[in-house]
Formats: structure tokens, C-alpha cells, sequence
């Protein structure tokens, strides 16, 4: 289950990628716009600003997440919806997928199938974290696999989710899309307050350790937090009241051809 409060946590530097993104775009008047993923749909509303005329949709596998968006009645519609099954409609010129596909097994597929059914022109925008090899997520996953949480948590976690910038390059390239990839690493300072967990830590209940909670009990859940935090202080120091939290991130945006393919 996703928490919209927790997951809300640093929403500045959460939003910062997918503007980013959204500005790669060039689609100058879409006819619909799908937000895949949209969380809380503060950004969704963003995309109902830039295309005044479009029809706007964001859709979000998380009841608790579309409810947070409906309540900010935002110009644009809201709906329930695994990613997986999804389908493209003949007039959707645009779609963002923003930090959605690292959950997503097997997500190359869902790519180049997006690319076949979009109408000719159209434009698909994506985006995941790519920092599974940091320090937070190893350490996540060598304290999911130590006793005494290996039972329940030690295959929860995958090493690599995600590709590479040029490896969604070549699987979009691949199926006949114009592509521009590139990848970047944020620096967050986080603030360090010593009355609260460690500010990685408070990153992670929001998206990554939410597999975790869910698995766990209230008393394992503290215990683990406990733990994790320990590794997340020594690998993330703080000074002058900050923690230096560096991001990665990877995107992508493709274009499908003007023409479709006879």
C-alpha cells in the first residue's frame, strides 16, 4: 500500500526529475495526455497547465494515491489502473512515465509494445531512479538478506530493475521511435534533524522500503528501520546540519514516426 503523506516527503526534489523530463518533450497541441503513474497528481495538474487543450488522464495502480488526486480537483481525469494493462487509445499524442517502471518487471516489453500502438507523431516520456547500486540500496538489501529478516524479505529485492540509458535507447531505437536518452545525477541535501530518522531513511519509507513495510510487522518493521538507519548514517554523514543524498536518474524520451509503418 502507498502512503501519500510519507511518499509527498522532499516533494521538491521528487518533482525536480520529471520536470526535466516534461521539458525534452515538444508536443505543441496533444489531443490527450496520460500521466502513467501519476501518484498524487500534484504534477498530473502540471501537464493540464502546460496543454490547456488537451484532455488530460492520470492513472495509478494505488486506490489511496488516485483519492489524494481526485480531491485536488485538478482539470484532469483520475482512474485506477495497473500499468501492465494499459493500452494506448488512437489520440493519446503524449505519455509520461515517471518513476513507474523500475516496479515493473519485464518492462521492455511494455515499451516497445506502447511504441507500436501510439498514433503516428506521438511522443513517450520516461523516467526511473537508477540508483540501485548506491550505497542506500545495498545496504538495503544486505540488511533484507541478514538474519533475522532473510526468510521474508531476501528475494523481495532485485539487484537491477532497471536499464541503462543507452540500453532503452537501443530497445526504443529498436522499434522504429526517435530517441533522446541521457541520464543524470541529482545531489540532494537533505536536512539532518537528530529528533527524527536518518534523512535517507525517511527518502526510502516513501518508495523503496515500502515493499518492506508491507512485509514486515509493526515491532520487525522498527527493528529494520533501526538497523538500515545505522548503515544509512556511516555511508551518509551529515555536515552542517546536511546529508549529501546523490540520485541518479534515467530518461528517455521517444517519438514514434510521423507515418505508420505499411
Amino acid at each position: 500500500m502507498w502512503d501519500p503523506t510519507v511518499y509527498r516527503r522532499f516533494g521538491a526534489e521528487r518533482s525536480r526529475p520529471f520536470a526535466d523530463l516534461l521539458a525534452r518533450v515538444g508536443a505543441e497541441k496533444p489531443r490527450a495526455v496520460v500521466d502513467l503513474g501519476c501518484g498524487p497528481g500534484e504534477l498530473t495538474a502540471t501537464l493540464a497547465q502546460r496543454w490547456p487543450t488537451a484532455r488530460v488522464t492520470g492513472l495509478d495502480s494505488s486506490p489511496e494515491m488516485i483519492s489524494k488526486a481526485v480531491a485536488l480537483g485538478a482539470r484532469a481525469d483520475f482512474g485506477v489502473v495497473d500499468v501492465r494493462d494499459w493500452q494506448p487509445g488512437p489520440d493519446d499524442d503524449v505519455v509520461i512515465s515517471n518513476a513507474v517502471l523500475q516496479w515493473v518487471p519485464g518492462h521492455h516489453d511494455l515499451l516497445r509494445r506502447w511504441i507500436r500502438q501510439l498514433p503516428p507523431g506521438a511522443w513517450l516520456a520516461v523516467q526511473v531512479p537508477g540508483n540501485f547500486d548506491a550505497p542506500s540500496h545495498r545496504a538495503l538489501r544486505e540488511v533484507a538478506r541478514a538474519a533475522p529478516w532473510a526468510d521474508q524479505l531476501g528475494d523481495l529485492l532485485r539487484e537491477t530493475p532497471v536499464d541503462d540509458a543507452p540500453g532503452y535507447a537501443q530497445v526504443l531505437t529498436d522499434s522504429g521511435a526517435t530517441v533522446d536518452a541521457w541520464e543524470t545525477t541529482y545531489v540532494h541535501l537533505l536536512p539532518a534533524d537528530p529528533a527524527t530518522a536518518h534523512p535517507v531513511l525517511r527518502w526510502m519509507e516513501g518508495t523503496a522500503l515500502r515493499p518492506v513495510r508491507a512485509a514486515l510487522d509493526d515491532g520487525a518493521w522498527q527493528q529494520f528501520g533501526a538497523a538500515l538507519g545505522e548503515r544509512l548514517a556511516a555511508a551518509y554523514p551529515a555536515r552542517n546540519g546536511l546529508v549529501a543524498f546523490p540520485f541518479r536518474r534515467i530518461f528517455v524520451v521517444a517519438t514514434t514516426p510521423k507515418e505508420s509503418p505499411q
